[in-house]
């Protein structure tokens, strides 16, 4: 099979490509939906022999192979039987996670490692190795669709969106459209950037927004999320309660609990003030063990006390499994831990904006 070459990194660059050979835009189309969504391009309308002009459909082999080469799977490790982390192999050998998640969930990384070095997350200790192409994310859905159905895509996995903002968008674009996945399936994570909130509104297709809070003391969170944008907690709900309303989509709070860091009970009566009629769910992470961290996640009964509590008190409240506790795999874990077994020639740093 073809090795990916890097012009095809981006969604940009595959349409020019197709361009190039006298594609149109419905031609465009056809491959956007037969690659996004893992079918033949002659299941609705036109087989491809009299669909495709001559040139096009010559070179479609070609594309196809630098396409599945964008995303290959290096390792799968199933949790249970709805989730399983994959270990995601770059066209260039560089390693991303993806975790295939029950009802038919996805979650996508976004960067090779991370900048904002939240100091409970195994993604970014490296900091920031390479930006992901819009191909090279939409290829990780791809890749799980060869597994099993996919109709959620969460933008949560390794890396900061909006550190990536324009090939995100341009692969959430293609997976709103063409994908097939519903707008409001599509959840952007982010730490707080300002971009998000002035992009998010102008596009065509708008994704849910998920926060990743995991503190309401201002103080506390800089020291949790340390390369995070130094925007007060209260204007970062505001700004999300501004874009839930304006796509009818609630604001999704990320929060890792941490024993004795971010689950005393001041922080449950401020989370209470905070969101108390706002648009918006609260989503608990017990915090999944790092190698060469001390934290801890809370005790079972801490955990269920947490979630009644905001309940009783009008919280909409979620406690997320941290996918991934059986096997080690807290997101960036599997990396590093295939990274260090890798030949030195394999871990060359790569920076790519």
């Amino acid at each position: 099979m073809i090795p990916a070459s890097p012009s095809l990194t981006r969604i940009s660059q595959l349409r020019q490509r197709l361009r190039d050979l006298g594609a149109k835009p419905c031609h465009e189309d056809r491959v956007l939906r037969g690659w996004s969504q893992v079918c033949s391009y002659d299941r609705k309308g036109s087989p491809a022999e009299t669909f495709f002009p001559a040139t096009l459909r010559n070179e479609l082999p070609a594309i196809e192979a630098e396409l599945d080469g964008l995303a290959r799977l290096h390792g799968e490790y199933p949790a249970d039987d709805e989730v399983a982390r994959l270990l995601v192999e770059l066209h260039d050998g560089q390693m991303v996670e993806s975790v295939l998640l029950p009802r038919g969930g996805l979650c996508i990384s976004t960067q090779v490692g991370c900048a904002v070095g939240c100091v409970f997350c195994m993604s970014g200790r490296a900091g920031l190795l390479r930006q992901l192409g819009s191909a090279e994310i939409v290829a990780q859905v791809a890749l799980a669709r060869r597994r099993r159905a996919v109709s959620k895509v969460v933008f949560m996995g390794m890396g900061e969106p909006a550190h990536n903002l324009d090939n995100v968008l341009e692969a959430i674009e293609v997976l709103g459209i063409q994908g097939n996945i519903g707008h409001k399936n599509l959840v952007l994570s982010t730490v707080g950037d300002l971009r998000v909130f002035e992009r998010l509104p102008q596009e065509a297709v708008k994704p849910a927004l998920a926060l990743s809070l995991h503190s309401t003391d201002d103080a506390l969170r800089a020291k949790l999320l340390p390369n995070a944008p130094r925007i007060p907690v209260e204007e970062l709900v505001e700004r999300c309660e501004e874009y839930a309303r304006a796509t009818h989509y609630p604001t999704q709070y990320q929060w890792t609990l941490i024993e004795g860091v971010n689950d005393s009970d001041a922080e449950l009566e401020r989370i209470v003030q905070l969101l108390t009629g706002k648009y918006a769910i609260m989503n608990f992470i017990p915090f999944n063990e790092v190698d060469g961290l001390d934290y801890r996640r809370p005790s079972p009964e801490r955990l269920a006390r947490i979630v009644g509590t905001l309940k009783q008190r009008g919280i909409i409240t979620q406690l997320r499994d941290s996918a991934g506790q059986e096997i080690e795999g807290a997101c960036g874990q599997l990396r590093a831990r295939a990274v260090k077994e890798m030949p030195n020639k394999s871990k060359s740093v790569q920076i790519i904006r």
